[in-house]
């Protein structure tokens, strides 16, 4: 398996040679120039991630990373821990939100038991368990820097065996009561942001809980005083084990020029992680879908990138990928099989570029 330095250091841009044969051909096409939109922009996008200008990216596959936060401990959550075993568990079997989108997309799922607070036996769930759960960040580090740096390896793991399996498309997701506390920390120590931005209500507050989560947060960035020049020590202090996880996948996508896309707002900072560790990261990452949480509006203002759906969603796990996966490969379908105007030669010197 290849270590976190050696993915870091291997890590190339897109090819910017055939980003511009892909535009070139876009143009040949028999449709007025850039009718299609963002269509024409994921095509050539998918380009530059593999080298070659026509894609296929039909096997898919979400990795989904699953760990609990002792955060909770501070009322920060609706949501009581106990239920991520039974939601893992039931995401193995195919039956909840992510099980069923990822079934009718023919997407694959492997999810990966970073930090559940408990034992977790399945035979649906890669056990890399690095400790059962993050601390809680509001009292101390959330876990060490070996332990942020192991779970970033276990991501560039998942995705390494993804790439011998022959998946062209990955997703991101994760499962962990209290990580909408995790993200908001990391992107408030990333950003300078306070928490009157930076915090939603995750999965359903009440509005004095989440008076109560930006005070707790406030106190723990400040207790912990993480650096925000150093993403490790983010991740360590105030992060989680998921988020370290879909990093490392984001990381180990760029190394090995594999597409990979982010869901909502958990995945999103993951994604903000790996691109301060290496910017060059997103130029082989796709967003799904706008999540509610108003951390996500941010993250990607931050990452120069929009959401391919806007649905009002927020449920997470990895929802947004599948949906994804659809409109990404019509792009590719669509750059593939669609006829230039030479092929039945027709006269094309009157067409206007709507573009300019």
């Amino acid at each position: 398996m290849k270590t976190y330095e050696e993915i870091l250091a291997g890590i190339q841009p897109a090819y910017a040679d055939v980003i511009e044969e892909a535009n070139v051909y876009m143009d040949t096409l028999m449709k007025p120039l850039g009718s299609l939109g963002k269509l024409e922009t994921m095509a050539i996008k998918m380009a530059g991630i593999t080298g070659k200008v026509k894609n296929a990216p039909e096997k898919r596959c979400s990795i989904v990373m699953a760990a609990d936060n002792e955060i909770c401990e501070e009322g920060v959550s609706g949501s009581p821990q106990e239920i991520s075993v039974m939601l893992i568990e039931h995401m193995a079997k195919g039956v909840c939100g992510m099980g069923t989108l990822s079934a009718y997309a023919n997407a694959d799922i492997k999810i990966v038991d970073l930090g559940i607070r408990t034992d977790v036996d399945h035979p649906g769930i890669i056990d890399r368990k690095i400790r059962y759960s993050a601390a809680n960040f509001a009292k101390g580090p959330a876990m060490t820097r070996e332990e942020a740096i192991k779970a970033i390896e276990v991501g560039i793991e998942m995705v390494g065996q993804a790439v011998e399996e022959g998946y062209e498309i990955l997703g991101t997701g994760e499962m962990g009561i209290g990580n909408t506390s995790s993200t908001s920390a990391v992107l408030m120590c990333l950003t300078g942001l306070s928490a009157e931005v930076a915090v939603g209500k995750g999965g359903g507050l009440t509005d004095e809980g989440l008076i109560r989560k930006k005070e707790v947060l406030t106190r723990a960035l400040e207790l912990n005083k993480p650096d925000p020049k150093d993403p490790i020590d983010v991740l360590s202090k105030v992060g989680g084990l998921d988020i370290a996880g879909m990093a490392g996948c984001f990381l180990a996508a760029a190394y090995y020029r594999i597409p990979i896309v982010i869901d909502g707002v958990i995945s999103a900072v993951a994604a903000l992680v790996a691109y301060r560790l290496n910017p060059a990261v997103k130029d082989f990452m796709f967003s799904s879908h706008r999540s509610t949480e108003p951390a996500y509006d941010l993250i990607m203002k931050e990452l120069g990138m929009e959401p391919i759906l806007d649905l009002d969603m927020r449920l997470g796990e990895g929802t947004g990928c599948p949906l994804a996966f659809h409109i990404i490969g019509s792009a590719c379908y669509m750059m593939s099989h669609m006829y230039t105007f030479e092929q039945f030669k027709h006269d094309q010197t009157y067409r206007i570029d709507l573009r300019k």
